[in-house]
């Protein structure tokens, strides 16, 4: 977590251009924020440095890719102090791509990227059966995606 950095009109205008287009170059996001390239570079540093922006990902079409089931699984743990040993364990299973520590039914639940059912079943029956501390899974599959988006970056 980081922790609470004084940020700026300008910290926040870079961090939404960047969000939805980490490509643009540090000049032509200067003279689109009417400040220079120099300091975007700057800002993005610090940014960097305390722990708001983590470096750039790659948007890709995963079903172009030939991933054509999401699933989220919903985890049931023995008890919660296990949590974090299961996290280590999941962590190991490729196809999980995220991991969150939830409220409510399941301790855990998680998002997983297959190619095919085939993939998934391997997922569920063969990789998450070997993990110790897990009671039961409730999966989910994803039919379409409506909208994955970023939040509005703003200092209100």
């Amino acid at each position: 977590m980081s922790h609470k950095v004084n940020l700026d009109k300008l910290d926040y205008q870079i961090i939404q251009e960047m969000m939805e287009n980490a490509e643009i170059s540090y000049a032509d996001l200067g003279k689109k924020l009417f400040v220079s390239g120099g300091t975007i570079h700057v800002r993005i540093k610090k940014l960097e440095e305390v722990g708001i922006v983590k470096g750039t990902k790659l948007s890709v079409d995963l079903k172009a890719l030939g991933y054509d089931v999401i699933a989220f699984i919903g985890i049931y743990l023995e008890k919660s102090s296990l949590y974090d040993t299961v996290a280590k364990d999941l962590r190991k299973i490729p196809e999980i791509v995220r991991l969150n520590y939830t409220t409510g039914n399941y301790s855990m639940f998680a998002e997983v990227v297959c190619k095919d059912i085939q993939q998934l079943r391997f997922v569920l029956h063969d990789e998450l059966q070997k993990i110790k501390g897990i009671e039961r899974t409730e999966t989910f599959i994803s039919l379409d995606e409506s909208f994955s988006r970023n939040v509005i970056a703003s200092g209100e």
